[in-house]
């Protein structure tokens, strides 16, 4: 085990019973099992409530802009390969500002953890429908309800082939670590759509509403049928709700696509101006 510690902070904004709390211990503890030193992990988020989470843990991070966690990650990507990466936000910030960045590093194959707070709201500006709200639900702000079908972010990230496809809930604590602790050491782009409670503005999704419509998978599922799990995926409510790693698989990253940047960390790289007289030349 490393020296160092992933500590949390004593004091946060978030609501009394808010399941970003939940999430944020089973987030260290994930860290620290997996025995990694917190210089050589980096976290990159947006705005929200959930996007606080790096004011909250003692670990590198950079807070962005609302739906922009994935551009400063995939620049971190690219400069320090060695970096253990993660991506969090909430569902508003990464499958509705964030959508177009979501989907085309689920193409790229970009290695990083994907942690989204799928509470099915928009916690931070008092409660209106984010885009994983169900259809007809009302809100503070969609009084007559909802008129437009909540995306499908597990089929979405099956279709666009993305290689790690998973889903937990706050309300499985332990499950939850293992299945961040195998978001974080997948080669690739890792998503793990995490069920969790607002308990100001959401009373339909509550905590007892996850654990009632919830089930982990069986045993003998296998992650690597594509076919499979794009039918599981489609489990929501009353069907049930799959809990676990519903697709994974074995593809080239990023990195392993840009021959060009090599194995050295363009960190560690000593780079000359002058060398970069040439490059200006060539396109005189």
């Amino acid at each position: 085990m490393t020296n160092s510690v992933f500590k949390l902070s004593e004091k946060t904004s978030w609501c009394p019973g808010c399941g970003n709390l939940p999430l944020r211990e089973a987030l260290k503890e994930a860290l620290e099992q997996l025995e990694l030193d917190h210089s050589n992990v980096a976290m990159f988020s947006g705005i929200g409530q959930a996007a606080k989470m790096p004011h909250y843990i003692d670990i590198n991070a950079f807070n962005g802009l609302h739906g922009r966690a994935m551009p400063p990650a995939l620049g971190m990507r690219i400069a320090n390969r060695n970096m253990k990466v993660i991506v969090e936000s909430g569902d508003g910030d990464n499958y509705g500002e964030g959508g177009n960045h979501t989907i085309h590093n689920m193409r790229r194959n970009l290695n990083v953890a994907h942690f989204v707070h799928d509470n099915q709201i928009y916690g931070l500006t008092k409660g209106q429908a984010s885009p994983t709200t169900g259809f007809n639900q009302t809100t503070p702000v969609q009084t007559n309800g909802i008129t437009a079908n909540p995306i499908n972010p597990l089929q979405l990230a099956i279709t666009m082939n993305a290689t790690f496809v998973a889903r937990a809930s706050v309300g499985n604590k332990e499950h939850l670590i293992e299945i961040m602790k195998k978001a974080i050491e997948h080669r690739g782009y890792a998503l793990v759509d995490i069920l969790q409670p607002c308990v100001t503005f959401n009373k339909v999704n509550t905590y007892q509403w996850y654990k009632e419509h919830s089930y982990i998978l069986e045993d003998d599922y296998d992650p690597t049928d594509k076919y499979e799990a794009y039918k599981r995926a489609e489990e929501f409510g009353e069907d049930g709700i799959p809990l676990g790693i519903l697709y994974q698989a074995d593809q080239p990253i990023f990195l392993d696509r840009q021959p060009q940047i090599g194995d050295q960390p363009l960190v560690e790289k000593n780079i000359q101006p002058a060398d970069r007289k040439q490059l200006i030349n060539d396109f005189k």
